[in-house]
């Protein structure tokens, strides 16, 4: 059976050149080299509103599906990221109901979902990584993904319009933004009212 390598999830970037695209940043644990996945602006949102822990009034798509196979006594064991012969990546799901394991089939981008929401480790292999991996250390500015352009969410917070908010107007913002299911602006406002809390 092939060695499988832990990974972590760092972080989404927004690429502000093309709009709604998002990239993935999964890293290698222990070490430096990171895979970006491209993902789409649903996706994005479904793993900002776990990452952000922000309350949403009913249940997300990736939480129904946590709370079904719980409820069936199904378990997400780990996710296996892998890269396909088109370039794409896909994920295999490990599900358990503590005595069989079955594999299914899925996006990387549900998988992590997934697996962030089930406390699930996210493995890859060594292929994925050497082909699709980098070390942003030993990088060059012209092979940088969108540097330039794109910034982790979790760190570009700030909004002009933020700094003239009181702390009790962010959190009405916040709401409000929730309740309109702008899920990626309720992540922004709840990381700058944390920020300001610190």
């Amino acid at each position: 059976m092939e060695p499988k390598y832990r990974l972590e999830l760092i972080g989404i970037t927004y690429n502000q050149i093309e709009s709604g695209v998002y990239a993935l940043i999964l890293q290698q644990v222990g070490t430096q080299r990171r895979i970006p996945i491209i993902i789409g602006f649903p996706e994005a949102q479904a793993i900002e509103c776990k990452l952000q822990d922000i309350k949403v009034p009913r249940p997300l798509t990736h939480d129904i599906m946590i709370d079904t196979l719980q409820s069936f006594g199904i378990y997400l064991e780990s996710v296996m990221i892998k890269k396909l012969p088109n370039g794409v990546f896909a994920a295999d799901l490990y599900l358990t109901d503590g005595f069989n394991i079955k594999v299914i089939d899925a996006r990387s981008s549900d998988a992590v979902a997934l697996a962030i929401r089930a406390n699930a480790p996210i493995y890859t292999t060594e292929d994925v990584l050497m082909e699709a991996g980098f070390d942003p250390t030993e990088r060059t500015r012209e092979n940088t993904f969108s540097e330039e352009s794109s910034k982790s969410k979790s760190q570009d917070t700030y909004s002009p319009s933020f700094n003239r908010m009181t702390l009790e107007q962010l959190e009405q913002a916040m709401n409000e933004a929730v309740e309109n299911e702008n899920y990626e602006q309720a992540a922004r406002i709840k990381a700058e009212i944390e920020y300001r809390k610190k």
